[in-house]
């Protein structure tokens, strides 16, 4: 039964992950998009930490957890675990002078992962990576006090496969590898009209980009006391190289009709163009938790990426400026009672965090950070190791100062975990 789902799942998520506009931030404008690589469900609801890890669950964010997977059925089993995760976000976005209201539903992964023996476990599978999503307009006068109306639109971002394995290598010590190959189209445009002017005039860009990161996770796991865990893990995720193949597009159209009257495609290579590379900085990530296994855990993440050397030459926008990101996450889960035999709610799993981002966009000098409350339930299901997970995040991103967006959202997510057992082994007594 559960490959039936399965093979559902991946059909519909795979269709959807290609079709789907992934953001309606205005910020989404910056940079390669909203980056929307965040974790499993399981993660997102403790604030996005990545450093617990289990026997029959996936944690996209750390390579080395995968070791962990299937060990408590033994030596002779296969475990296989499938996950896929859904998000909708209500957003209300203003400015000094007025606000609206948008929102958008997203597949945020689709992952199968595999314990092929005790302490090593492979998996793959598929995410957005970045998400574009904006339509903005922006009134000035020019020298002769005539109105100038600019509108920027953009949608477009960027998807990921990956591969992982993670193994243990010493007694509670655990390294993993993800490899990710990034690619997607990402399209910018820009239209102009003056007051009393009959043309308008349209630049139209488009970026083709592909290339590929690594990301590497240390963990340490001891037991303390028989009874409680101590989880410790440093994890990299190196400079993603792209490569961009860029086209651009202006020309002029009847502000009256709309049609176009003259569109040309610019010689890029003229201007070194053409072909441009983005590198996304490394990013350093290290954690720190301590629990009961199967009855309540706490944690926290640090995190830092040098992006003040990121740029985009094929888009410089003059009130832009990147400078180093940081992150703090901290978060936990409470079980009462996973071995009960009646009452389910001491079977649930209640999980909460929070997060704080300063996401390294400085924008007409003014820095643009994220604050998110999470907070969700892991759900088990009867007479299986499988659950389904539902979450929630409260928060705020930006600021009405400077002539800025404020964004405040509310994030509905949904995650299932499917387990199965492949390549049990016989016993004969």
């Amino acid at each position: 039964m559960i490959k039936k789902v399965v093979i559902a799942i991946v059909c519909l998520a795979a269709t959807g992950l290609y079709a789907q506009n992934g953001s309606v931030s205005p910020y989404s404008y910056f940079g390669i998009g909203e980056i929307q690589s965040k974790g499993t469900m399981e993660n997102q609801m403790m604030g996005g930490i990545g450093m617990f890890a289990d026997s029959i669950h996936i944690n996209l964010k750390n390579p080395a957890a995968y070791s962990k997977l299937g060990v408590q059925f033994g030596e002779d089993f296969g475990i296989t675990t499938y996950t896929v995760g859904l998000s909708h976000k209500e957003l209300s976005l203003k400015n000094s002078v007025e606000s609206q209201s948008n929102n958008v539903t997203n597949i945020e992964y689709l992952s199968v992962a595999m314990a092929l023996k005790k302490g090593f476990g492979i998996g793959f599978g598929l995410m957005p990576y970045s998400s574009v999503g904006y339509n903005m307009v922006s009134e000035s006068t020019n020298s002769n006090d005539a109105l100038v109306i600019n509108q920027f639109s953009g949608e477009g971002g960027l998807n990921k496969v990956y591969f992982t394995a993670g193994f243990e290598f010493a007694k509670n010590l655990s390294l993993g590898v993800t490899a990710n190959y990034n690619f997607g189209t990402i399209e910018n445009n820009r239209v102009q009209n003056v007051e009393d002017v009959q043309f308008g005039t349209l630049d139209e860009r488009s970026s083709k980009v592909n290339g590929m990161d690594l990301n590497y996770a240390l963990n340490y796991n001891p037991t303390i006391n028989d009874k409680y865990n101590l989880f410790a893990s440093v994890r990299v995720n190196t400079q993603a190289n792209l490569t961009s193949k860029n086209k651009k597009k202006i020309g002029s159209f009847s502000t009256s009709t709309g049609q176009n009257i003259e569109v040309v495609d610019v010689d890029l290579d003229a201007v070194n163009l053409k072909n441009t590379e983005l590198k996304i900085p490394t990013t350093t990530t290290f954690g720190l938790g301590f629990g009961e296994h199967r009855k309540w855990f706490l944690g926290a993440e640090y995190s830092f990426q040098g992006l003040s050397s990121f740029s985009n030459d094929f888009i410089d926008l003059n009130n832009l400026k990147y400078e180093d990101a940081s992150s703090f996450a901290f978060g936990g889960f409470f079980i009462p009672d996973h071995s009960a035999f009646s009452g389910y709610f001491k079977q649930i799993t209640y999980r909460a965090g929070l997060r704080l981002d300063k996401t390294g966009m400085t924008i007409n000098n003014t820095e643009i950070n994220n604050f998110g409350i999470t907070f969700g339930f892991g759900l088990p299901m009867r007479g299986s190791f499988s659950n389904l997970n539902l979450g929630f995040e409260l928060g705020k991103r930006g600021t009405t100062n400077d002539n800025l967006i404020e964004e405040s959202y509310f994030k509905v997510n949904i995650g299932l975990s499917l387990n199965d057992i492949w390549f049990l082994k016989r016993r004969i007594n």
